[in-house]
């Protein structure tokens, strides 16, 4: 087929085609040469210019993904998005259609029932894991998961680690598969390398597809000669689903004798394979759940669970959220559980749906807007358009959630996270599993300490090296740590209680070697030595009025 021809087929024709339909078939339909499905009603509406004008903005981001060899169906997908784009699409979300959720079930409810039930089930368990992410608010330009996050080891490493325990432990096959960006593809690859005892009896990575960027102001594809390699993002974690069923590896699953699927971020350490949730998921017949903590001011900004007015639960990120409604947004009273995007899946159920709705899963948009360039904040706007994994909970209308202590999610997003995970506050257990180092019982008695570093500093995993270069302090008994300033800290600096470090000069503080800090900690701007009366009553009759300069 022509490239005017695909592109009426995929522009005039929506997802969700009838029961029959499967990926296969789907992507060959889509393929084969002289075929346009709806091609009279194209024609009609190009005869008013509508269908003709999508069709002269689609054709540049078509040829583009062509000549990547990205799969037909993907460009697809990302026509269908680009569409809602030009249509005026924002991807909002109101409130309306987002209502708070009042109660879910919750693990510690679990008996041991269903831990029982769970561990009959481990053999036909595959984990999945988001590794594509580059660390990019950190100011890294490679994959996250290759960063030291415990006692030397890597995130991968730590998790390769939990996984070989689990098998050994348990005796079942435990599949690992990464879903790698194009940048994190190869430095997993050779860290899967070093560990010859890690096989399995299916792949244990596939790579997620990239979509080309958007210019803002003129929706045109983004063109970035410095660095081609930045016209590209990866479409959100959403698109797993159109990747699993496009790549087979959905099928390779299931023919395996693989039921349920595991999904959890690369980053958050926490998340391991629990019995009791897979029980459950079992034994109740779900074909969705989705992980829920109680949420913080230290997470207000992230995704939260609601409930449509049909009744269906749904996921809400921040840029869904109108802004004349996000203080309600940051509300943790009103929207009480945050998506930890460990989810488990039912995956004959998920092959079902994928089928009935012609091989994706029409989730909603996310229109982000950031710098092409995300190294120069400076550099020129352009929109990703994404899906988030966790979206797929409106999708099947008998979806759950449950609600999980925060020893399950141990996520890294910030330098802030990095600095706590290296600290003593955290240490890794039998299993390779992450703790608090003190737990106690009850949700909110173990919130890790909450630490929130000055970012004109402490932005960067560069940075936060500098600045702690004998490691980071001891946060055991540290409720909160805020850093406001240009600061260093020494070896061996034990924090108590909420501490507020502060330094009111452009020149740094060093903390000393061994300090014990509790409290506000200030470094205070020094005072300016005014002129004598009489001076200063001169200098302001010739018009002029200064300070003495300020003293150490």
């Amino acid at each position: 087929m022509n490239t005017a021809g695909w592109m009426e087929a995929a522009v005039s024709q929506p997802f969700g085609g009838g029961a029959t339909a499967n990926p296969a078939t789907a992507q060959q339909r889509h393929q084969r040469s002289g075929e346009c499905v709806g091609s009279d009603s194209v024609r009609q509406e190009q005869e008013s210019g509508t269908q003709g004008k999508y069709l002269e903005q689609l054709e540049p981001f078509v040829s583009k993904m062509r000549q990547s060899k990205l799969p037909e169906q993907a460009i697809r997908l990302f026509c269908h998005y680009y569409r809602q784009l030009r249509e005026g699409a924002a991807g909002f979300v109101p409130g309306a259609e987002a209502q708070p959720v009042d109660v879910v079930p919750a693990l510690y409810g679990l008996d041991q029932a269903y831990a029982t039930a769970g561990r009959k089930q481990l053999d036909r368990v595959v984990l999945w894991k988001l590794n594509g992410g580059l660390g990019t608010s950190m100011g890294m330009h490679g994959p996250k998961s290759v960063l030291p996050a415990k006692g030397g080891l890597t995130f991968l490493d730590i998790i390769l680690r939990q996984v070989l325990h689990q098998r050994r432990s348990t005796g079942a096959r435990l599949p690992l598969v990464l879903m790698d960006s194009f940048h994190s593809q190869h430095a997993s690859k050779t860290l899967l390398d070093d560990y010859p005892e890690f096989t399995q009896d299916i792949p244990s990575r596939f790579l997620q597809h990239r979509v080309p960027k958007v210019w803002v102001h003129s929706l045109s594809p983004a063109v970035w000669p410095r660095d081609p390699e930045m016209e590209w993002c990866p479409p959100g974690h959403g698109g797993i689903y159109a990747s699993l069923a496009m790549d087979g590896l959905l099928d390779e699953m299931l023919a395996a004798g693989y039921e349920y699927a595991f999904v959890s971020n690369a980053d958050n350490l926490g998340a391991v394979v629990e019995p009791r949730i897979l029980g459950y998921l079992a034994e109740r017949g779900l074909p969705f759940l989705m992980e829920v903590t109680l949420r913080t001011c230290a997470d207000s900004k992230g995704g939260h669970l609601a409930r449509r007015p049909d009744g269906r639960l749904m996921l809400r990120e921040l840029s869904q959220c109108p802004p004349d409604e996000q203080p309600l947004f940051y509300d943790t009273e009103t929207y009480r559980y945050f998506n930890t995007n460990n989810l488990w899946l039912h995956l004959p159920t998920l092959r079902r749906v994928l089928a009935e709705r012609d091989g994706m899963l029409e989730l909603p948009l996310i229109r982000n807007v950031k710098p092409i360039d995300p190294a120069d904040p400076s550099s020129p706007a352009v929109y990703h358009l994404e899906t988030a994994i966790g979206a797929a909970i409106a999708a099947f209308p008998e979806a759950e959630a449950l609600l999980v202590p925060r020893s399950r999610f141990v996520p890294v997003k910030k330098t802030n996270d990095l600095l706590l995970l290296w600290s003593d506050a955290y240490q890794l257990a039998p299993g390779y599993r992450i703790e608090l180092a003190s737990r106690q019982t009850g949700f909110q008695s173990s919130l890790p300490p909450n630490v929130e570093l000055d970012e004109r500093y402490f932005r960067t995993v560069r940075e936060i090296t500098l600045r702690f270069p004998f490691g980071a302090p001891s946060l055991r008994q540290c409720r909160e740590l805020k850093v406001t300033g240009n600061v260093y800290f020494g070896r061996n600096v034990i924090l108590l209680g909420r501490v507020h470090v502060i330094n009111e000069r452009e020149t740094p503080f060093w903390i000393p070697d061994g300090a014990v800090l509790t409290g506000e900690v200030r470094r205070p701007a020094p005072r300016p030595h005014r002129l004598d009366r009489g001076a200063e009553e001169r200098a302001k009759a010739s018009g002029s009025e200064y300070l003495l300069p300020p003293t150490s």
